[in-house]
């Protein structure tokens, strides 16, 4: 569940996603996942804004604002959706991008706490 939830905000990141709470905005759900995963350039725009390794787009950096609360809460406030395209994305980065994936855990969960409570769900 922990990798279900970093992957949730992952592609609440990719796909453009404002979070807020307590629900999210459902105003990017149509983005083209696939066409972000496959473009170098657009993946690393996103990843580079949560790593704070580059510029955020207003969704990035609401997204980057909103994390914790996302991972808190289970993404209780993400739509069907929204989670479809989480398991997705997390599914890719564990796939084909695991020093990112790796990078985006120790940033977003250094305790280990999220992974403790999620890690076996995914």
């Amino acid at each position: 569940m922990f990798k279900l939830a970093i992957f949730t905000v992952l592609c609440l990141a990719v796909v453009g996603t404002v979070l807020s709470s307590p629900a999210y905005t459902t105003k990017y759900d149509n983005v083209n996942l696939d066409e972000i995963l496959s473009n170098d350039r657009l993946f690393n725009s996103y990843y580079n804004c949560l790593m704070d390794a580059g510029a955020c787009s207003p969704d990035g950096a609401e997204l980057k604002k909103n994390l914790p609360d996302a991972l808190q809460s289970e993404c209780g406030g993400c739509s069907d959706k929204q989670k479809e395209g989480s398991k997705k994305i997390f599914k890719f980065l564990i796939d084909n991008k695991p020093e990112q994936w790796t990078s985006l855990e120790k940033k977003y969960d250094p305790t280990g706490s999220y992974k403790a409570k999620y890690g076996s769900s995914l």
